[in-house]
């Protein structure tokens, strides 16, 4: 069975820009699974820890087969593939992969939290998911557009193709 999925995407160190872009050519390599849609990207000020470069995000939906964690574990190995680091919460990152929505899966599992529980509160997720998901509707939170709409500012600026 072929599922609908949504990725963010986003990276603020060693040339964020390509890393985005390598990281959106790999997701279509992955098994089972294939890019439907790419966003623009975004530059987009941090979140959480402020003293370090802005990022560069976008969103990506795929079809795939895979179940929710096992698309999740591939998007973890794609971030390690590419050299991603945890030191601490927020920290700046090579390649940061977050697995958004699956269908219309609700999922509340120690691995696993879908939606992405703070997907709703992030500039850097929804002008993203805007571009090509604006009328999907988050469970539990509403229509992609009406979330954009209530958000405050957050410095979000779309970069030129």
């Amino acid at each position: 069975m072929i599922h609908r999925a949504f990725v963010a995407l986003g990276s603020n160190l060693e040339n964020p820009q390509q890393q985005v872009l390598h990281a959106l050519a790999e997701l279509d390599g992955l098994p089972e699974t294939r890019v439907i849609a790419t966003s623009a990207l975004y530059r987009t000020a941090p979140v959480g820890y402020d003293n370090q470069p802005d990022f560069i995000n976008a969103a990506a939906e795929v079809s795939t087969a895979l179940t929710p964690v096992a698309l999740l574990r591939a998007l973890l190995a794609l971030e390690t593939a590419q050299g991603r680091e945890r030191p601490f919460p927020n920290a700046p990152r090579v390649l940061d992969l977050d697995l958004l929505m699956y269908d219309d899966l609700e999922l509340h599992d120690p691995e696993l939290t879908l939606p992405h529980p703070r997907l709703h509160e992030r500039g850097f997720v929804l002008f993203p998911l805007a571009d090509i998901a604006a009328d999907m509707h988050v469970p539990g939170r509403g229509k992609v557009s009406d979330l954009l709409r209530g958000l405050p500012d957050q410095g979000v600026e779309r970069l030129a193709a």
